[in-house]
């Protein structure tokens, strides 16, 4: 993967970034960001989004930092007037397997091998590259300081926040629709007290001090075990 060395100097210009890559001669600039690293349950979900030059999104930040009705007016904004809009998702399974940051840089690929045209710079929050070819920066908090990363930001939340919406409704009682699968003192009471259903997370502490013991095998059944596979 490569590294555009750019000024390392927090401009306040929300399209600094995209304007550095464009004048170092790179024309299709995606932002890219993720949601859902921290719940106990569902996916980890990413967004790669391409915004056409000029285009000023208001009131665009930090998904975080806005209201809910505020993200998905956004939401509709982006997805009508963006280049391209890529979605990744890591799910629960996927998620144990391979553990969280894994799960996020996959899911980061999926959304920006769903661009179309595919860029050619990534700009992406946080600290760690994505392992694909295409040039690419990281930046701390540039889910405020970039708007192609806020949009993927506001991309990312929006969607993974109505799949929760739909596991509250396949799996009642946990309160998913309310906390998002995030660690509230709801949320652990509900596992505590249910046990954790199909999308938590049992690899994630909150979870898997609550999952079933699996019983030992007994003497016999090693000794069965072993004389059929010997």
């Amino acid at each position: 993967m490569t590294t555009l060395n750019l000024f390392d100097n927090s401009p306040t210009d929300p399209l600094w970034f995209e304007a550095e890559a464009l004048r170092h001669g790179y024309r299709y600039v995606a932002g890219v960001d993720e949601a859902g690293r921290g719940p106990l349950a569902g996916p980890v979900v990413a967004a790669a989004v391409i915004l056409p030059e000029g285009l000023i999104l208001e009131g665009a930040d930090d998904s975080k930092k806005l209201t809910a009705a505020k993200r998905d007016e956004l939401f509709d904004v982006i997805m009508k007037e963006a280049l391209s809009v890529g979605v990744g998702i890591g799910d629960h399974i996927l998620i144990d397997d391979i553990n969280i940051l894994q799960a996020t840089l996959n899911a980061m690929c999926q959304a920006v091998a769903a661009l179309t045209p595919a860029p050619d710079f990534i700009l992406i929050d946080g600290i760690s590259k994505i392992p694909l070819p295409t040039p690419q920066r990281t930046i701390k908090k540039g889910d405020s300081l970039s708007l192609s990363i806020s949009a993927a930001s506001i991309i990312a939340k929006v969607t993974r926040d109505r799949l929760m919406l739909e596991y509250d409704a396949l799996y009642p009682g946990y309160g998913f629709a309310d906390h998002k699968g995030y660690a509230a003192a709801s949320h652990l009471d509900a596992i505590a007290k249910l046990g954790p259903c199909p999308i938590h997370r049992k690899s994630f502490s909150g979870v898997k001090e609550h999952l079933p013991e699996v019983p030992a095998a007994s003497s016999s059944q090693n000794l069965l075990l072993g004389g059929f596979y010997s």
